[in-house]
């Protein structure tokens, strides 16, 4: 069947189509009718066109598309590093949500030579959230309840970013990735959210987004506080390993918190209730001064 499809249409053929939307590729993605069968190729895809008003024409997900809980019903090709594209043709899907820098570009590629609209997202920061929204939900037809929560979320993290103005800074280590130990720089969605809550990221001057550090890193860094996601949603597993070392500031203080992973790691409107938690956490290691 994949064989067959291939020999079907290709991507960029003219398209005389009246919903049109600029991807995070920079490239206009145009359909002739609203999307009706949609493919979500990360969970954080998943949650973002669910969040637009359109999950119920998600056809199909893939590995961890956990939430919203109905996500977990709807047939999966794969994981976001290999998708079963034999699969992925024959639930027909009108467009394909991308992820920019986590799916195989090569998959992508096909997909878009099979003749289905691939959308490319990958939210940076804050706006690129509700924005992801507004777009999804034009291209789905969607838009009251896309712009409804697409406004909630900027709405929402405006009030955050005034509440926290003027606290006073604290030195982070956030953990992303416990083998290799991994953190991110200021440049991530994260490290926005860390600078946003009063954070001053002890590794925000790195120049890759998501560095490889090593335990002497962080115990030369000394921060006040470390924040870390771990493996599933109540996980803490990661905050234990720094108890070996009782001579960091973040140890002594018992300044060791765990974020669940999915409020803070997929670029949705479930950012907010992450960063809240987030600005919570630092708030309760400022007192321990």
């Amino acid at each position: 069947m994949l064989a067959l499809a291939l020999s079907g249409p290709v991507a960029g053929e003219a398209r005389a189509g009246s919903l049109c939307a600029i991807d995070d590729r920079d490239r206009e993605v145009c359909l002739d009718q609203p999307a009706e069968r949609i493919a979500a190729l990360s969970p954080g895809a998943t949650e973002l066109v669910y969040a637009a008003g359109a999950g119920e024409k998600v056809v199909a997900v893939v590995a961890f598309s956990d939430y919203p809980p109905e996500a977990r019903d709807v047939p999966s090709v794969g994981s976001h590093t290999r998708m079963d594209l034999e699969t992925l043709v024959t639930l027909t899907p009108d467009l394909v949500i991308g992820w920019m820098t986590g799916n195989p570009p090569e998959q992508l590629e096909t997909i878009e030579a099979l003749g289905m609209p691939v959308f490319y997202i990958e939210p940076r920061d804050f706006e690129g959230v509700s924005s992801a929204v507004e777009r999804l939900a034009l291209l789905a037809d969607t838009r009251e309840q896309g712009d409804r929560v697409a406004a909630e979320f900027r709405d929402g993290m405006a009030a955050l970013a005034g509440r926290y103005a003027d606290a006073e800074p604290i030195s982070v280590f956030y953990q992303v990735w416990d083998e290799p130990l991994m953190t991110i720089n200021d440049e991530h969605l994260i490290g926005k959210v860390l600078t946003l809550c009063g954070g001053v990221n002890v590794f925000g001057e790195l120049s890759r987004l998501v560095p490889r550090i090593d335990d002497e890193s962080v115990l030369a860094a000394d921060p006040e506080a470390i924040l870390a996601g771990g493996m599933g949603e109540e996980n803490r597993g990661w905050l234990t390993h720094w108890q070996q070392y009782p001579s960091l500031t973040a140890v002594e203080r018992d300044n060791l918190y765990f974020v669940p992973p999915s409020l803070i790691q997929r670029p949705t409107p479930r950012l907010l209730e992450g960063s809240r938690l987030f600005c919570e956490q630092l708030e309760r290691a400022r007192a321990k001064r």
